[in-house]
């Protein structure tokens, strides 16, 4: 007993030195040191329950039944609540308990610490990972490779001995990135920061860091125009339906085969969850649903064959919209020449008794490959 409570003391100490650390750097934890942290706080929970185990054992032998354990505070279930919210750790429900609330400005409204944090939901589908992506100060000049004209370029075919080959040639344009500049500012009330007896500012940091996913990701797929990055759905390669509000079996096959088949292998799906409706409801000429469902995948659904990826930044099935994309998002270039940086900014905003969340970054992203991509396009309006 007393080795596995000396263990769990050690192992207590660990969580407060990494609380401690990120509390001291002003910042919120990494994805690894979240994992740490939930490992730790797992193995203190099985010491928990190997400790009073023992002592139930104890008890039998003594017949003793044990008196139970003081029920917790207020406080302490809504203290230990929110922390399980700002460290990403699933809060486990007893009788009586409340997660958090947040007011409209982020601001934790303390009733001990607050009552219930409800948080929207957003689908982001992975295209900055699969997109091509660069480092690069100044302008990025990417080589592209076209046909001279319709007439020019390298031809290969049979020759004889002592024979001369024809000249000819394609020739290379470029595609430039450069970088446009895009930031966020959030104000936390030092009376909220003083009230809420946890750091509400590592709150707002995640919160942040998800928006500016977010802003991204909408930017990468949709483009806001000019001065400003170019979207994937800019692509020209695309297909018309014939409806502006619904799709059919026979479009989505043009659509697939509008990519080349030496691009089809990382190719897949990117569409707004209510064109994913429509879609799903579609049957094939066997009767079966046209989407597929694996759970044992992180992204379980599948058409024709290919991973599809859901987005609220993705435009509805509407006239005119580019609803659905198809394709390699390699075809698409990132550059980003100012690393995205989230500071605290403790004194500037002394004199509103506040601080603020700050956070710049300078990108832009051009689409390089058009063979890589297709878009469908709904009918427009009559």
């Amino acid at each position: 007993m007393k080795k596995l409570i000396e263990k769990r003391a050690a192992l207590k100490a660990q969580l407060q030195t990494m609380l401690d650390k990120v509390k001291t750097e002003e910042r919120a934890f990494s994805e690894d040191e979240t994992k740490e942290f939930d490992r730790i706080e797992s193995e203190i929970k099985s010491l928990d329950a190997t400790i009073k185990a023992e002592e139930r054992a104890k008890g039998y032998d003594d017949f003793h039944v044990p008196m139970a354990e003081p029920s917790e505070s207020k406080e302490k279930l809504e203290e230990r609540a929110f922390e399980d919210y700002i460290l990403g750790r699933a809060t486990e429900m007893r009788a009586g308990e409340q997660n958090m609330t947040m007011s409209n400005n982020g601001a934790v409204i303390p009733e001990t610490i607050a009552s219930r944090v409800i948080d929207a939901v957003v689908d982001l589908c992975p295209i900055l990972a699969g997109a091509e992506v660069y480092h690069i100060k100044g302008t990025l000049k990417l080589p592209k490779w076209t046909k001279a004209n319709t007439s020019h370029d390298i031809t290969v075919g049979y020759s004889s001995e002592f024979s001369t080959l024809a000249a000819d040639s394609g020739k290379f344009d470029s595609v430039d990135l450069s970088g446009f500049l895009a930031g966020a500012l959030t104000l936390v009330g030092r009376s909220v920061e003083n009230n809420a007896q946890v750091n509400v500012v590592d709150f707002v940091i995640r919160k942040m860091a998800e928006k500016i996913a977010e802003f991204i990701e909408g930017e990468l797929l949709k483009g806001t125009g000019t001065n400003a990055a170019q979207g994937i759905l800019n692509c020209s390669n695309t297909v018309t339906a014939a409806s502006a509000a619904a799709v059919t079996f026979d479009e989505l096959v043009k659509l697939q085969s509008a990519v080349k088949q030496v691009y089809q292998k990382n190719a897949c799906w990117t569409m707004n969850n209510d064109t994913f409706t429509l879609i799903k409801l579609l049957k094939d000429t066997n009767g079966r649903p046209l989407i597929e469902t694996d759970a044992s995948k992180p992204f379980p659904f599948t058409l024709l064959g290919k991973p599809v990826y859901l987005s609220d930044n993705m435009p509805k099935a509407t006239a005119g919209a580019k609803s659905i994309l198809y394709g390699d998002y390699s075809g698409l270039a990132v550059n980003f020449r100012e690393n995205i940086s989230i500071q605290v900014l403790r004194e500037k905003y002394a004199d509103q008794h506040a601080l603020g969340v700050i956070s710049w970054f300078e990108f832009d992203s051009r689409i390089t490959d058009e063979q890589k991509l297709a878009v469908l396009v709904q009918k427009a309006a009559s």
